[in-house]
């Protein structure tokens, strides 16, 4: 099953996805191509030496995939499903095989958009099918999580990942909900960096009351607001109007100035930045303030060209390097595409 990388993208960016993923996997001795069609969603990476593939994916990281949004090792996929009994010819395929969890998706396509449906109405069948055969054993940690991804209606890729190596999400796409009281659709963008950068303990530890940050680019206060959520206490800086209700808010101070040029009299513990700005000037100013000491951790958008985009992102990480590389002191730079980002990245800075 395990005969090449499957990933899941967001539409358009198939070839930055491809290109990264064929970086990566050249610098560990993993050498193959990338089957793709622009629109699709889907990245194929296929290699001959599938043993080298399989020894490097046990110890690889989605994180380490800025544009994949989910993935897993499969097999070529099924193909001709009958549409009244597809469960029977996917269970033949897994047959003698063990798995603690089953996750059932599709590419976020527009092509691929009607097939949530069977997806979500595919889910429960599937599982009780494998409980009632001892397939599923969702109490074991040592067996792998099985990925069924429907192409269409009668073409379904069945794959795998370790334990907790894919998506925390279905396709990685969590399930948001805008409150009706956030000023702008950007507070999903934080929150979801929130939950998909820290763990439970981090975000109860650093996002809590009496914790302090800076939110660079704040107007309307989308990101300022989330903050508020959690109890910080939040400088805005925008030379722009914030939201009435979050300037209205105790814990908030607008300071109507040059995000590029405030600097905090105190360090605070956080630093976030949203503003729309060239790539690299944002990646440089998110370093300099974690150099300095006038922030702790650093989460902010980087606004991509519409060309050469991974080009971009290594900029970044380049221009990072060389600010940070002053210190002797090591860091951790986490970058991903968010359900929410639209042609933006996420990343999250911080001391290691």
């Amino acid at each position: 099953m395990n005969t090449h990388l499957l990933l899941l993208t967001r539409a358009g960016y198939e070839g930055d996805a491809a290109a990264q993923v064929q970086a990566i996997t050249a610098r560990a001795g993993v050498y193959g191509y990338c089957q793709t069609e622009s629109g699709s969603g889907l990245v194929r990476f296929i290699t001959p030496d599938t043993d080298a593939l399989t020894a490097w994916f046990r110890h690889a990281s989605l994180d380490d995939l800025i544009f994949a949004r989910q993935w897993c090792l499969a097999g070529e996929p099924l193909t001709d499903l009958p549409a009244d009994n597809r469960l029977s010819p996917i269970l033949a395929a897994l047959a003698g095989q063990r798995f603690a969890e089953v996750v059932v998706e599709t590419p976020d396509a527009e092509a691929t958009r009607p097939l949530l449906r069977l997806c979500r109405s595919f889910s429960n069948p599937l599982g009780q099918a494998l409980r009632r055969l001892g397939m599923l054993q969702p109490r074991s940690l040592d067996l792998p999580v099985l990925h069924i991804v429907f192409a269409d209606t009668a073409t379904a890729y069945l794959g795998w990942t370790h334990p907790a190596q894919g998506a925390p999400w279905p396709m990685g796409i969590p399930r948001l909900r805008q409150a009706k009281e956030a000023p702008s659709r950007s507070a999903l963008k934080l929150e979801e960096a929130i939950i998909l950068f820290l763990s439970p303990a981090e975000r109860s530890a650093w996002l809590c009351d009496g914790r302090t940050a800076v939110d660079l680019g704040a107007a309307p206060g989308g990101w300022t607001w989330q903050l508020l959520r959690d109890g910080l206490h939040v400088t805005a800086v925008d030379n722009g109007a914030l939201a009435p209700a979050v300037a209205a808010h105790p814990n908030v101070e607008h300071r109507r100035e040059d995000g590029f040029t405030f600097r905090p009299k105190t360090p605070v513990d956080w630093l976030v930045c949203d503003m729309v700005e060239q790539p690299g000037r944002v990646a440089v100013l998110m370093a300099e303030w974690l150099l300095r000491g006038d922030c702790q951790r650093a989460l902010f958008n980087l606004k991509l060209p519409m060309k050469k985009r991974q080009q971009a992102v290594v900029e970044c990480q380049q221009a990072i390097e060389v600010v940070l590389g002053a210190a002797a002191r090591p860091y951790s730079l986490t970058i991903r595409q968010l359900y929410h980002d639209r042609d933006e990245v996420t990343a999250y800075l911080r001391w290691a």
